[in-house]
């Protein structure tokens, strides 16, 4: 076990935690000085903050400054909190557990079988974070995916994510080629906060023209048809995506830095993508994200990994970050993978990321002949939620048949993991407990993601000196013993939290045989947490459970 995977005791003096993530600044700066964000958390009067070069070359994981000084009192009205940190954890005697998606046996669920996807220089049916969404409209999940090497993006549907329709479109007669226009890099993004129905979806499209790499902007109603391009960005490197940040209401361009290497990203923020993204210069768009010193190195190859890519999404509470790792190049002889891996990472301020678990969340395949063999890349929109789980689309590459180029036969598959299950804070037959930091909320019902099936779990409400407020007791609390990823808290006797007072209170969690994911305060007893659903999913009809 990694030393940061479990611990016990945490309390006002622990170590401060650290992170990959470094600051940055554009020319177009969206954000208030001195903003306070949806949780607490107060920005800096300079947001974002900058990195110098040299900072960022010597690859020292930089601290995550809302860990080491966080808010005196935490606002929860906005989605799951996750234990993926201490942020919200005052004291406890849990150890925290991370956890790693499992491979879907059914995988790979799109692979390189119709004709437009063998055109270029080799087979390709893969997203090269492109986007996988769920799309309320129509009940459909959605996936676009370079058809072809480089050669066009096309849409493949779904009833259930699991078995995909290549129908035909109009665009090109005979095939599901929705923009035919040469491609590297692509991100597709749903977006259902736009006010106009024709800029619903979003494409940007890496290539090259005029002997640079840039982003092509294009919108669509449909996904399907797509207009002409809209805006061209300043320069970028080839592997550059773009992400929505719902919390503050900015468009973040993740770019590539540069050409040369070590492989990095550079930060760029609009809140007008029309308007924003007219970077002048590659190096303009600021130090931003490096794979540290505390990437692990692969013994076979013995180089310092690089950042290759990096998507996020809003997922409840926080900003998920999926950091694929390049390890190294196996192309010695000739045919031999990129064993690139995605990480995690996660963020409450949506710049500094916090990557506590280094191990990578879905690995690259290390057996010749699988369809993941080399080159694990993410999915624009990061996971779709479908029932308990979350389902991460990822793509890999099994190289070409006869074994002389490693890009070949790139694929789509699944990974899973339970909702919220990203940490769990756990207990053994000794029973321990979790205190919260001071919180603010306006709902009446507490729900929790735990697994006590063969153990159980009550809750108590704390006042600002410590004290249990009646009848908010654990004697009193009504013992959960189930396996869930939602359960409501109930004491004797009264309605939720309808009779808590107001302002800021703790909650303190007691566990034993089980393990605890996570905890919300809804306002309804439907549970609904009102925190951002990723990608979406079949419960959803909107970006936000509710």
């Amino acid at each position: 076990m990694q030393e940061r995977e479990a611990f016990c005791v945490f309390s006002a003096m622990r170590a401060p935690q650290l992170s990959v993530a470094a600051a940055a600044v554009s020319l177009t700066l969206s954000a208030t000085a001195g903003e306070t964000l949806y949780n607490g958390i107060v920005l800096p009067d300079q947001w974002p903050p900058t990195r110098t070069s040299e900072e960022f070359k010597n690859r020292e994981p930089q601290p995550v400054p809302y860990l080491q000084n966080p808010p005196a009192v935490f606002p929860i009205d906005l989605g799951r909190q996750l234990f993926v940190d201490d942020f919200l954890i005052e004291s406890t005697t849990l150890r925290r557990e991370f956890h790693l998606a499992e491979m879907y046996p059914g995988n790979p669920v799109l692979k390189p079988d119709a004709p437009a996807e063998a055109e270029g220089k080799l087979p390709m049916a893969m997203v090269f974070s492109d986007g996988v969404w769920f799309d309320p409209k129509d009940h459909l999940f959605k996936m676009w995916y370079m058809a072809g090497y480089g050669k066009q993006t096309a849409l493949a549907t779904s009833r259930d994510g699991l078995h995909w329709d290549k129908t035909a479109f109009d665009v090109r007669a005979g095939t599901n080629v929705v923009q035919p226009d040469a491609r590297d890099s692509s991100t597709v993004w749903l977006d259902q906060e736009d006010p106009d129905p024709t800029r619903r979806f979003k494409m940007w499209r890496a290539h090259s023209e005029d002997k640079r790499f840039g982003l092509s902007l294009h919108f669509s109603e449909d996904g399907v048809h797509w207009g002409p391009r809209a805006l061209r960005t300043g320069s970028t490197g080839d592997r550059t995506t773009v992400f929505w940040n719902p919390f503050r209401k900015v468009w973040v361009y993740s770019t590539r830095h540069g050409w040369g290497v070590p492989r990095a990203r550079r930060y760029w923020e609009v809140k007008d993508l029309l308007e924003g993204p007219q970077w002048t210069a590659i190096t303009e768009p600021v130090m931003w994200l490096i794979s540290d010193k505390l990437d692990p190195v692969r013994d076979d190859l013995k180089v310092e990994p690089q950042l290759y890519n990096f998507d996020a999404v809003a997922y409840e509470s926080l900003m998920l970050g999926l950091f694929t790792i390049w390890r190294g190049d196996m192309n010695i002889p000739p045919g031999r993978p990129k064993p690139n891996s995605v990480f995690l990472g996660f963020s409450r301020d949506g710049f500094h990321f916090d990557r506590p678990d280094r191990r990578p969340f879905i690995p690259v395949s290390e057996t010749k002949g699988d369809w993941n063999w080399g080159n694990v890349q993410s999915a624009g929109g990061g996971c779709v939620i479908v029932g308990d789980q979350l389902w991460f689309y990822f793509s890999g590459r099994a190289g070409s048949d006869d074994g002389k180029t490693r890009d070949g036969n790139g694929a789509t598959g699944i990974a899973m993991l339970r909702r919220d299950g990203f940490a769990s804070m756990d207990a053994g037959a000794d029973r321990g407990t979790l205190t919260t930091r001071p919180l603010n909320f306006s709902g009446k019902h507490l729900f929790v993601n735990a697994n006590v099936a063969g153990g159980d779990l009550r809750a108590e409400v704390l006042d600002r000196d410590g004290q249990v407020i009646e009848p908010f007791t654990k004697e009193n609390c009504e013992p959960m013993r189930a396996d869930s990823t939602r359960m409501e808290v109930r004491w004797k006797g009264v309605d939720g939290l309808s009779k808590a007072p107001k302002g800021s209170v703790r909650l303190r969690f007691s566990l034993n045989n089980g393990s605890l994911y996570a905890f919300w305060i809804a306002p309804d007893r439907n549970g609904a947490s009102h925190g951002y659903v990723a990608a979406g999913g079949p419960a959803f009809s909107g970006p936000i459970d509710q």
